[in-house]
C-alpha cells in the first residue's frame, strides 16, 4: 500500500457492496493495482469489495476523449474490483461516489438534483432522491438474442446444490457489456439450496453453451407484485442471489439486478411491469425498465441507497 500510505480513505457502502474512496481530485497520487488489491484485503488491508478514485475527469491521463465528448461529466469514478481488476458503469459504486461527492464538499447535491459523472462505460447521470441515489445505467441487450427470443432462454446451467440444468438468459448490462445468465427458480427454497461460494469447490458451475470470460449468474425467485402506497405503482418483486465472476457471492449486484428486471420482463412479455424492486442479502434496490428495455434508447434505472460510514488513514 506504498502509494496510499497516510492517505485518508471514505469507506461507505450501497446494499452492503463496500468500496474505500480515495479523494484525488487532481490525479496527484501514485495508484496501482497492488495499491488496490492490498488496501481491499479483508485480512492484511483494510477491506472491501472494490475501491473508487474521485477525481477530475479532465485531471486523468486516458480520459481525455469523454472529457470532450461529454464536458458535463467532471468527476470521474476511477474504479476497481478488490482483485484490482478495472471496472464500468457499477451501479453501486456509482451511487457511493454521488453520496461521497456530495459528502465531501464536492457537488452540493439536493433532493431532486442530478450529477453526470466519468465512468469506463461513458458518462453516466446519477439523481438523488432524498437518501436514495438513482444510476442511469445505460443500455442493456441480450448475448444471444436470436436463441433467447426463439425459446425465452438460451443456455442451460446447472448450479452446485440444485437438481438438473436450469433454463438461462443470457443478458448484457451497460457498454461495455457487462454480462449475466439469469436463471428463474420455483421457490425460495431452491435459491436458498443453491451453493454460490465456489471457490476451491469441486463443483463449478456449468453453463451450456459456455459464457464469455467474466460472467455473472444471477439466481432468481418471482415474487409476485404489491402495489407501492407511495406511488400507486404497481411493482413486481422478485428475491435474487449472484454469484459474481470472482466464484463467489456477492451480498449485491447493481448489474445483477438490472439483467434480473430485464429477464423478469421478457419472460413476463405483453403484460411486464416496467418497475421491479430485487430483493438481494444486502438489500433493496429498484429497477426501472422501459417498455422495451432492448431499444437502443431504452433508459435502465437503478434505484437505492449508498452510506459513508467511516475514514481512515493508510498506516
Amino acid at each position: 500500500m506504498s502509494g496510499l500510505a497516510g492517505h485518508e480513505l471514505v469507506k461507505g457502502h450501497a446494499t452492503l457492496n463496500d468500496f474505500l474512496v480515495l479523494v484525488d481530485p487532481d490525479c496527484e497520487i501514485e495508484l496501482s493495482v497492488t495499491d488496490v488489491v492490498a488496501v481491499c484485503d479483508r485480512r492484511g488491508g483494510i477491506g472491501a469489495d472494490g475501491f473508487i478514485r474521485v477525481v477530475r475527469t479532465s485531471a486523468l491521463p486516458g480520459a481525455k476523449q469523454l472529457a470532450s465528448a461529454a464536458p458535463e461529466a467532471r468527476w470521474f469514478m476511477d474504479c476497481y474490483a478488490a482483485d484490482g481488476s478495472v471496472l464500468g458503469a457499477c451501479g453501486n459504486a456509482a451511487r457511493l461516489f454521488a453520496r461521497v461527492l456530495e459528502t465531501e464538499g464536492l457537488e452540493p447535491l439536493g433532493d431532486g438534483d442530478s450529477v453526470t459523472i466519468g465512468t469506463r462505460a461513458g458518462a453516466r447521470t446519477v439523481t438523488r432522491l432524498g437518501d436514495l441515489w438513482t444510476v442511469d445505467m445505460g443500455p442493456t441487450g441480450l448475448a444471444r438474442a436470436q436463441e433467447a427470443q426463439a425459446e425465452g432462454w438460451d443456455t442451460a446451467v446447472v448450479v452446485p446444490g440444485l437438481e438438473g440444468a436450469r433454463a438461462g438468459l443470457s443478458v448484457t448490462v451497460s457498454s461495455p457489456h457487462v454480462p449475466h445468465v439469469v436463471v428463474a427458480l420455483g421457490e425460495e427454497s431452491e435459491l436458498e439450496a443453491a451453493e454460490l461460494d465456489l471457490r476451491g469447490s469441486a463443483a463449478p458451475v456449468r453453463y451450456e453453451p459456455e459464457p464469455v470470460p467474466g460472467v455473472s449468474l444471477d439466481l432468481v425467485v418471482p415474487l409476485g407484485e404489491e402495489t407501492d402506497p407511495a406511488t400507486g405503482q404497481v411493482v413486481s418483486c422478485a428475491q435474487v442471489r449472484v454469484l459474481g465472476r470472482g466464484a463467489q457471492e456477492v451480498l449485491s449486484s447493481g448489474t445483477g439486478c438490472c439483467a434480473a428486471a430485464v429477464a423478469l420482463h421478457q419472460w413476463a412479455g405483453e403484460t411486464a411491469s416496467r418497475h421491479y424492486q430485487i430483493r438481494t442479502r444486502g438489500g433493496h434496490l429498484g429497477v426501472h425498465v422501459e417498455a422495451d428495455p432492448l431499444a437502443e434508447d431504452a433508459a435502465l434505472l437503478l434505484t437505492g441507497p449508498a452510506a459513508v460510514t467511516g475514514r481512515v488513514r493508510v498506516a
